[in-house]
């Protein structure tokens, strides 16, 4: 049979939140392509692989650098890409694996679209999997809205413009990548009095979660990069 390559979502980070199809194509891949920055201690999607396949599943590190230069990125884009590629020429099924789902804030995107732009042919199949945000509202016991209500999802980097128009216009917001930045998130909920709406979810599903509605304690500290705001009934205030 021939190859195929596949985007695969692995949740949050518990392994029971994997989906059946993504287990399954786990299962019977060839390779398994990690997603790696320098700034990455480990891999957290292939620690949720490692523990539910039991065999032995050859893996190659994809390196992503954390740069906003866009020149570099699509280097680093079109040298994976072309990794991909050549593996799947060659008959391999090769999995692409990320936290979260595969269509939300992931470099799987970037690899999806230069196949698609120079490899047209090769096969491609993308496995939805469980977001942050909602296993994050599931462990919080609150929904993300509801009714007609409205919900902004937003990066919290550097647009700090953008994250007060947003926070004024919307009931319902999440932040996203807020550990880089999280001191001048406070500074701007302060201003809009909108620090008691916030709630803060890290490293969810984990022995060391924490779910905080006391954010300002968490001022000056190092979060962890699996962190995120929710605030919610802002049109309430």
């Amino acid at each position: 049979m021939g190859g195929k390559f596949y985007g695969i979502g692995v949740g949050p980070g518990d392994p029971e939140l994997l989906t059946l199809k993504a287990y399954r194509i786990l299962q019977n891949v060839d390779v398994v392509c990690v997603p790696k920055s320098s700034a990455d201690r480990e891999s957290l999607a292939l620690s949720v692989v490692n523990k539910i396949i039991k065999h032995q599943i050859l893996t190659i590190e994809l390196t992503f650098p954390m740069s906003r230069n866009k020149q570099i990125l699509e280097e680093h884009w079109a040298i994976a890409g072309e990794k991909v590629a050549q593996l799947v020429q060659q008959g391999n099924k090769v999995a692409f694996i990320t936290i979260g789902d595969p269509m939300f804030y992931s470099t799987y995107g970037y690899i999806q679209a230069y196949l698609q732009k120079n490899y047209p042919w090769l096969p491609v199949e993308t496995i939805p999997g469980v977001t942050a945000m909602s296993a994050c509202a599931a462990a919080l016991g609150e929904p993300l809205a509801t009714g007609d209500e409205d919900l902004a999802v937003i990066p919290a980097v550097n647009n700090l413009k953008r994250l007060e128009e947003t926070l004024d216009n919307f009931d319902n917001v999440v932040l996203m990548k807020i550990n880089r930045h999280f001191d001048k998130i406070l500074e701007i909920l302060h201003k809009k009095n909108l620090i008691n709406r916030a709630v803060l979810v890290s490293r969810c599903g984990y022995p060391d979660q924490i779910i905080s509605r006391e954010i300002t304690e968490f001022a000056g500290k190092n979060l962890d990069y699996m962190s995120i705001l929710i605030l919610r009934n802002l049109k309430g205030r």
